[in-house]
């Protein structure tokens, strides 16, 4: 439950060092995306849920270094959808129902 909050937290603070990274990296190279975003976005998604899920601050910042915080932040919804949908399918609830409880949020 707090997990979640935790995570998106985690996101926030991944998100402004990237921006700071970015700034410091664009007045450097003069050109915007370096290879070092060619990542497939999906599995830097992977990777930052994991690294969160066990709290591996170094594993954290690698992952979201991969790629941009956009594309982190998209692939970390699909993944919550994704694990969303696949946990309403094994407990034959619906998807509305199991996001609520992920949360701790009462049954609407």
């Amino acid at each position: 439950m707090g997990r979640v909050v935790h995570l998106f937290g985690r996101i926030r603070e991944a998100w402004d060092r990237s921006r700071t990274a970015r700034r410091t990296e664009g007045s450097k190279e003069g050109t915007a995306g370096g290879g070092s975003r060619s990542h497939n976005l999906f599995e830097a998604a992977a990777a930052y849920v994991s690294a969160c899920v066990e709290d591996d601050q170094d594993r954290i910042d690698e992952a979201a270094g991969r790629v941009s915080p956009e594309a982190l932040s998209f692939g970390v919804n699909e993944l919550a959808c994704r694990a969303v949908i696949a946990l309403a399918r094994e407990r034959r609830e619906s998807p509305r129902d199991v996001a609520r409880a992920l949360l701790g949020l009462p049954t609407a």
